[in-house]
């Protein structure tokens, strides 16, 4: 087979940073590595892997030696010839009309005035609000500002799911933004200056996934007056790395260097994997002072700072078997057990991944057998009357309730419009019941008609829990806000017990506490579990 030849020159990566591909002469490796911001050596891409700010150096260093691509030599001449500037920010904020009810009769609450006046004070900003704060509204408010005072588009990245949400705001301050799905990113956007919105900007927390890369490369084109994102968890997992793609995109200070950034605050180091070293920045440290230097670009507000809502409860069920359930359980649990290790012989599976998936079973198979406890605390509240939505991650069990109690099912299968039409019917009063995925309903969509959440077993992140919970509590609540945990046995401990020890490293990047902590490992939390 004959060896493909890698092109030598200056390029865009699909993530629009710069690519610089050169012979290994000792001359241009010496001068490659006098080049800040710093790159990267990437052998995959065969090359090295630079910000765009270092375009400048690079092209002055080594243009005359080597090709230029038509596309990083577009952005060079468009940075050259810059959109004319915008006025002062006093003006773009006169240009709001921040006091004047908008075209639907509603009136921005006041923090969402603050929330306006803080996205035109900057460029690139990430709005992380709690859920139901009207992030949606505040930036578009914004946005309408920049529209007014300059000859710019409004670009709008949306899940689809949300597109008819984004129109319906949209329509209130009479704007018509041009909405694009994460799912097809353009690779330049229209003529022109723009302003791009990013809604649930949380999408784009992993930098190696195409949809982050696409993302990536739009906001960093010359052409983008402002790049502002919304999302309500900007740090999912509690890992500082998450946040380093949001913050290439809106071109913060600290994501320039990308290694002294996993350095520093992800406790980069390399480790020993088999029979190689590999670069592990899974971790976190330093978190005060990254809160610190977030706080510029990212404005973080809870519902209790801004609303007047009722509180927001969390309340633990433990469920028990009987014990011909329990062995039952059991049984299955060893059948499932026992079947992946023989895929894992025939080569199947990766046969080092048996704790995970025995972890995987247990969650599975608890999520079916807490169903006769959930049904008994559905008796308890729907006595009342209260309308009660319950979440989950698995079809099956939710699929088992929706037989047995009826009621509204949203799951991935069920059709948008028919998804539309069952949401409205749980809205309007016709069903005191909606049972829905985190996948689903987890996902921009207001539920304040029920105050009874249950969770029958929760996801990996402490966002997806979050956000699933708030889709009741936001906005428009009126009573207070239950939101019950089933817990049976180790799976659901453990699972509960890492959400809650992210989340508290959450709060400390986003400046809610100011105490340093400590966990146990994954692995090592499994091998107790499987221990006992």
């Amino acid at each position: 087979m004959a060896k493909q030849i890698v092109s030598i020159g200056l390029s865009l990566t699909a993530a629009g940073d710069v690519l610089f591909r050169c012979p290994p002469d000792p001359v241009s490796q010496a001068q490659i590595r006098r080049i800040r911001p710093r790159g990267r050596w990437q052998q995959r891409q065969g090359g090295w892997v630079f910000p765009f700010e270092a375009a400048w150096q690079l092209t002055h260093h080594f243009g005359e030696r080597f090709p230029i691509d038509p596309a990083l030599q577009q952005w060079l001449d468009q940075v050259r010839c810059p959109l004319p500037p915008l006025p002062a920010h006093r003006e773009l904020i006169a240009a709001a009309d921040l006091q004047q009810p908008l075209s639907d009769g509603r009136q921005l609450l006041a923090h969402q005035r603050a929330g306006v006046r803080w996205l035109l004070a900057r460029r690139g900003a990430v709005l992380a609000d709690e859920m139901g704060l009207g992030k949606t509204l505040t930036a578009l408010a914004a946005a309408r500002a920049l529209l007014r005072c300059s000859a710019t588009r409004l670009l709008v990245v949306a899940p689809v799911g949300l597109h008819d949400h984004w129109r319906r705001e949209a329509l209130g301050l009479q704007l018509s933004p041009e909405l694009l799905s994460w799912a097809r990113l353009p690779q330049e956007p229209p003529d022109g200056g723009c302003v791009l919105v990013v809604d649930e900007a949380h999408f784009a927390q992993n930098s190696q996934a195409k949809r982050t890369q696409a993302l990536l490369r739009l906001a960093r084109h010359p052409r983008m007056r402002a790049v502002w994102l919304l999302t309500g968890t900007p740090l999912k997992n509690g890992r500082p790395v998450q946040l380093l793609p949001l913050l290439m995109a809106i071109g913060h200070p600290l994501a320039r260097d990308r290694l002294a950034y996993e350095t520093l605050f992800c406790n980069g180091h390399w480790r020993q994997s088999g029979p190689r070293m590999v670069w592990d920045c899974q971790g976190a440290s330093r978190l005060d002072e990254l809160q610190r230097l977030l706080r510029p670009q990212l404005l973080h507000r809870r519902k209790r700072d801004c609303l007047d809502l009722p509180p927001k409860l969390r309340r633990f069920h433990a469920v028990v078997l009987k014990p011909e359930a329990q062995h039952q359980f059991d049984r299955a649990l060893q059948q499932r057990l026992d079947a992946y290790r023989k895929r894992a012989a025939a080569g199947l599976v990766r046969s080092d991944a048996e704790r995970l998936a025995l972890l995987t079973a247990l969650r599975q198979l608890s999520s079916f057998h807490k169903l006769t406890a959930l049904q008994q605390l559905l008796d308890q509240l729907q006595a009342s009357g209260d309308p009660v939505v319950v979440f989950s991650g698995f079809r099956g069990p939710l699929l088992q309730l929706h037989r047995l109690r009826g009621g509204e099912l949203l799951t991935g299968l069920v059709d948008p419009t028919e998804r539309l039409q069952r949401l409205q019917r749980f809205q309007q009063g016709d069903s005191n019941l909606l049972l829905a995925t985190y996948g689903v309903a987890g996902l921009g969509l207001g539920l304040q008609r029920a105050s009874q959440v249950i969770l029958l077993e929760r996801p990996w992140t402490p966002g997806d829990a979050e956000q699933a919970e708030d889709r009741c509590h936001r906005f428009g609540t009126r009573r207070t806000v239950e939101c019950h945990w089933l817990q049976l046995g180790g799976a659901d401990a453990l699972v509960d017990g890492l959400i809650l020890s992210k989340s508290e490293r959450i709060e400390v990047v986003l400046g809610r506490q100011r105490r340093q902590l400590r966990r146990q490992g994954l692995a090592r939390m499994l091998d107790e579990l499987l221990q006992n």
